[in-house]
């Protein structure tokens, strides 16, 4: 039974919550998956080589007494420059910034989807990206026992799916 509730130009409104909410096409949920595997795996490589690459500049307020005889102080500092330079840098900071949003889209796949699929899904997701990444920035070659491995991983995801299918 829906309740309705009456303006003053009596015209009826459903009331909130009623009738049933519509669930996105699956095909929303697979690009999803998609997308949020991409962000986390294919991005890695380009992290790992930027941050490899990444060369420092000299930080004077490093070699100060004051910060050299407190070890909490170094170690601060230390991290808070680390961090800086990393992120100052497009070379890395343009793929963490696609990795965490990837993290964001998680949070709201989390929220509205089934988590016995959705982690496993998108954390095999992105390991297949990662391996497709490495190929992609590193030029790595795809071993045949790796591709093996991929090719199985895509398999329990086809029979995680098909489990929830079942039921």
């Amino acid at each position: 039974m829906s309740t309705t509730l009456l303006t003053p130009t009596s015209t009826p409104l459903p009331s909130p919550g009623a009738g049933t909410p519509s669930k996105p096409p699956l095909l929303n949920y697979i690009l999803s998956f998609l997308l949020v595997g991409l962000a986390w795996g294919f991005t890695t490589p380009f992290l790992r080589r930027a941050a490899k690459a990444h060369n420092p500049p000299p930080h004077p307020l490093l070699e100060r007494d004051s910060v050299k005889r407190s070890a909490v102080k170094r170690k601060v500092l230390g991290a808070w420059f680390a961090v800086t330079d990393l992120v100052k840098n497009w070379r890395y900071a343009l793929p963490l910034g696609i990795n965490l949003s990837g993290s964001l889209w998680f949070f709201l796949l989390v929220g509205g989807s089934e988590l016995s699929l959705t982690v496993p899904i998108v954390n095999t997701t992105a390991f297949l990206f990662t391996v497709i990444g490495e190929w992609w920035v590193e030029g790595k070659v795809i071993s045949r026992d790796t591709m093996v491995g991929m090719l199985l991983c895509l398999g329990g995801i086809a029979l995680c799916v098909q489990s929830k299918q079942n039921v």
